[in-house]
């Protein structure tokens, strides 16, 4: 007796179909993006990472709370929390078959004063994201190392931003509140519930017969590094079900992982550099910045967050703690005002290519009058050392940076440029 091969496009065609009966998705690939999310979580034997999923909207009655249930319905072994305790998501996770993690009202349990209390979990959070990154904890009563698993696909969902390290593993949806003349069917549990586990029976069969062949797997990725190994199972599974699901797959990743760096959700670092990269082009261009000219712009920016650092805004000594992590230090540099702690403008350019490298960097001027007379003072000893190169302000006019008028071409400090 020959079994008919299993049409895994028309399960992810059905998955879809149950999905926007009850849910309105922002966009085409968002929806795409959780069929095949759901439809991962029955292959997790088969993955080296376990993608999370958040789902977050600006304000209530965006439907995320919704959407959650219905990945409920539909994904392999749910377990559904509000606040649960970190050991206890331990011992879930580390059974034979562990669970779905679905953790709906994310934001009370990362933000506000609750965020250290819930350190644990966020850590487990992270280091589930990939195989084989046990918790190691000591067992008192048996007086031995105790190696937890924490390997388990997860969603979330919340108002507003998940922590960084968490959206950085994710495939994030960002949910927004139905208009008039958009429907949905309401959901009830009892009466549709088992429609949707006739739907994730359909996807457990269909994917635990390919389960090598999805772990040999390894898909042509739009994406690189982090964002690669997180669309990776979900890439792998649209391939396999094939006909418009590869490239639907492809575009959901781009497209999420496009948003996802457009809404600047970027480290606090990585900000202040771009915004400090921004003033210096506020400032003309020069070679070298004083501490308080850079503050001064930095603090007068009404929609960044430097205001909010403390009541006089960013101070120096906290410039400096953030600006360390880089290699980035003040010096004592020579203005034609006299001296002052600054920092030279090349010194940020390293640091510019690398982590925001999203517009060119105006090369250092040559040049050596606005600063420096040969010497710098040692931030630390008050000695003269040899000065590091510096540079007057440059004529703005037609200079790179500006509308070529003399004008800057940037004035507001905002997010990454």
């Amino acid at each position: 007796m020959t079994t008919e091969p299993v049409d895994g496009a028309a399960i992810l065609d059905r998955l879809h179909a149950v999905i926007t009966r009850y849910v309105v998705l922002p966009s085409p690939e968002a929806i795409d993006a959780v069929v095949l999310w759901i439809a991962a979580t029955h292959a997790m034997p088969a993955w080296a990472h376990a993608p999370r999923l958040v789902i977050r909207a600006p304000e209530k009655r965006c439907g995320k709370s919704r959407l959650l249930d219905v990945v409920e319905g539909m994904c392999c072994n749910p377990l559904m929390t509000v606040n649960a305790s970190s050991a206890a998501v331990y011992r879930a996770i580390g059974t034979d078959e562990p669970p779905t993690l679905l953790v709906d009202e994310a934001d009370t349990i990362f933000g506000g004063k609750n965020a250290e209390a819930n350190e644990d979990l966020r850590g487990l959070l992270n280091a589930g994201h990939q195989r084989n990154r046990p918790a190691i904890r000591w067992d008192s009563n048996a007086h031995r190392l105790e190696k937890i698993p924490t390997f388990a696909m997860a969603a979330l969902a919340g108002i507003g931003a998940m922590p960084d390290t968490i959206e950085d593993r994710a495939v994030v949806v960002r949910m927004r509140r139905r208009m008039a003349g958009e429907f949905v069917a309401p959901y009830r549990h009892r009466r549709d519930g088992p429609v949707l586990r006739k739907v994730a029976g359909e996807l457990f069969q269909w994917l635990r017969g390919h389960l090598t062949e999805l772990e040999r797997a390894e898909p042509a990725m739009p994406l690189e590094d982090r964002a690669a190994d997180t669309w990776e199972p979900l890439i792998a599974v649209a391939d396999l079900a094939g006909g418009s699901w590869p490239a639907r797959g492809r575009a959901a990743a781009t497209v999420l992982t496009a948003e996802a760096e457009d809404t600047g959700h970027v480290s606090t670092r990585v900000r202040l550099l771009a915004d400090i990269r921004t003033a210096f082009t506020t400032l003309g261009d020069p070679g070298a910045a004083t501490t308080a000219e850079l503050l001064a712009t930095l603090n007068d920016d009404p929609e960044g967050p430097w205001q909010g650092f403390g009541p006089a805004g960013m101070t120096g000594k906290r410039l400096g703690d953030l600006l360390r992590e880089f290699g980035i230090s003040s010096a004592t540099i020579r203005f034609p005002v006299g001296q002052a702690k600054g920092y030279h403008r090349e010194a940020f350019t390293d640091a510019w290519k690398r982590y925001c490298p999203d517009r060119t960097v105006p090369p250092v001027p040559a040049s050596s009058s606005q600063v420096s007379d040969g010497t710098d003072a040692d931030p630390g000893t008050g000695q003269a050392v040899p000065a590091k190169p510096s540079v007057p302000a440059v004529s703005s006019e037609n200079e790179p940076g500006t509308d070529g008028t003399g004008t800057p071409a940037v004035r507001r400090i905002g997010g990454v440029a």
